[in-house]
């Protein structure tokens, strides 16, 4: 059985999946996305690849390039289907809320005038999101109407049209923290507090990690969004409600875990070849 893994750098992440495949002995390929190429009609030399295992930063390479393999009958870890829901806010939200997970409310508009009633009606503040996007960047709390009307105009006149889908989301006042979560194959092996005195907690932020421990209820609350998604390898952000307990906030389909590793002790890279395997394993056996 041969591996595929589709990449757009080699950073600490890759290095340790690499290593995870050298210790088991799996043959496997380095495709470095920036050369990759498909010829709809013919999928020759990616035929040679019972999985490819999708690591690309760029959202729109991982996309569109499982959804070709796919589309040849290749398995890929993600799915396209799942990337496609997990790269996008509001198809996650959309999920979410038809498969019951709770999650902070969330509204969508189209114009700016909409976006503020919408913003009104929830009452200030609100957190206004990119649709696509991560890292945390361009997410914006918006406290009062001046830095809404400001922060729509800003989005309005940016060109790119995903900026004129406006994504308003409740703002929960968090504990100083939020909850990094991992899900393979279902299940949930690591989470991490991710601590900042900002409100956005992310690492690649500035936010701390340290260990937290999965709880039945944090457990039960990522499989029920995970299976929401699709499934696969995910990371859940997760955010603690003082009156409502654990909402989901997103869901991520290719993140990074080089500081919950050391933070949890679980072998993350391990875990993610292992699924891979597997589902390589299976792809081969329906043959």
């Amino acid at each position: 059985m041969k591996i595929g893994v589709l990449l757009s750098r080699v950073r600490v992440e890759e290095k340790w999946l690499f290593e995870a495949l050298d210790k088991r002995g799996a043959e496997y390929d380095r495709l470095d996305d920036r050369e990759a190429q498909f010829r709809l009609s013919d999928a020759g030399a990616w035929r040679q690849y019972a999985v490819v295992l999708e690591r690309s930063l760029s959202f729109g390479r991982g996309l569109y390039a499982t959804q070709v393999l796919n589309s040849w009958g290749i398995q890929t870890v993600n799915r396209a289907a799942v990337a496609a829901t997990c790269g996008d806010k509001l198809a996650t939200s959309a999920a979410l809320e038809a498969a019951g997970v709770p999650q902070p409310e969330v509204r969508v508009a189209f114009t700016p005038e909409a976006a503020l009633e919408a913003i009104e009606a929830m009452g200030y503040p609100v957190v206004l999101k990119p649709v696509i996007g991560s890292w945390g960047r361009l997410v914006s709390k918006v406290n009062d109407r001046e830095s809404a009307e400001a922060l729509l105009e800003h989005r309005e006149v940016l060109g790119n049209y995903q900026q004129q889908i406006y994504y308003i989301q409740e703002y929960i006042i968090k504990p100083g923290r939020d909850i990094r979560a991992f899900v393979v194959g279902g299940e949930t092996i690591a989470a991490i507090y991710r601590s900042s005195p900002h409100w956005i907690t992310n690492t690649a932020r500035g936010g701390v990690g340290s260990n937290c421990p999965v709880t039945p209820e944090l457990e039960a609350l990522c499989a029920q969004a995970a299976a929401a998604v699709g499934g696969g390898v995910l990371a859940m952000d997760v955010l603690e409600d003082p009156a409502r307990g654990l909402l989901v906030n997103e869901v991520n389909h290719t993140m990074e875990f080089h500081s919950s590793v050391s933070a949890t002790g679980v072998d993350i890279p391990g875990k993610i070849i292992d699924y891979t395997l597997a589902v390589g394993r299976e792809a081969l056996e329906a043959q």
